[in-house]
């Protein structure tokens, strides 16, 4: 197993991809600790998923915008985990389905700073010494088309926002080396609630007939590039976005 004795956290880790990462690094051998906003019950199905087939996990809530949040989220999995050898920022704002979707732009825009940008980079700021100690790697979550760009009020949102976190991992790279690597998972079009449920059917088809690979992807195909920058086998990557896109801004 490629994580074995690997002890890590994940943001967001509820749903989505957040929550294929936390199985497929569960199923890799490490333990985890799962951090999540509101979704109490999901993530602690999730824990007692993980632990039903033989791993180890803790359910930690922690608003990733604030600062002291992420102090203490920090310090319980410390405590839990006898140490921090990865970190996973994927905790983000929902901006697309649910009540979200429906407010004003402006409130969308500060919704995405505080939790994708300002969360990641608090999260980074505070696991850093932790990471330092054990000499492991920080796993961030950008999106394709904030490096190829997307028409659209949402896209614009989503691109400004997720570009800054790309500019944050290239140069907290040079900041925690050589100590920590630091890199992105960039997914492009993932099977999402979005997807499955609010993307018209006509959206759907232009987006896989632009895509190389002529679908979208799963959020098990994100995990297993995740999988693969918090391993060993990626011991002399850092500083680099892997795009899981099919082709898409190839």
């Amino acid at each position: 197993m490629r994580l074995a004795g690997k002890r890590i956290v994940v943001t967001g880790a509820s749903s989505g991809i957040g929550r294929a990462i936390a199985v497929a690094c569960a199923r890799e051998g490490a333990t985890l600790v799962l951090s999540y906003r509101d979704s109490a019950a999901a993530t602690q199905a999730l824990v007692d998923e993980i632990q039903q087939a033989g791993g180890r996990a803790f359910a930690h809530a922690a608003q990733v915008g604030d600062p002291a949040a992420v102090a203490a989220l920090v310090a319980q999995a410390d405590i839990l985990l006898g140490g921090i050898d990865a970190w996973c920022n994927v905790a983000g704002a929902d901006i697309l389905t649910g009540p979200g979707a429906h407010d004003p732009d402006l409130q969308k825009l500060a919704r995405l700073i505080d939790t994708d940008l300002r969360g990641t980079m608090l999260c980074a700021w505070a696991a850093a010494p932790a990471l330092r100690r054990s000499r492991g790697c920080l796993l961030n979550t950008s999106w394709d088309l904030a490096l190829c760009g997307m028409g659209g009020r949402n896209p614009e949102m989503f691109a400004a926002v997720k570009a800054g976190v790309t500019g944050f991992t290239r140069a907290l790279a040079r900041s925690l080396a050589p100590e920590v690597r630091v890199n992105e998972v960039a997914p492009g079009w993932i099977e999402t609630t979005f997807a499955q449920h609010e993307m018209g059917a006509a959206y759907r088809a232009g987006i896989e007939a632009a895509t190389p690979l002529a679908r979208l992807g799963q959020a098990r195909e994100v995990a297993a590039a995740a999988v693969f920058l918090l391993s060993d086998e990626a011991s002399f990557i850092s500083g680099q976005t892997l795009k899981v896109n099919g082709g898409l801004s190839s």
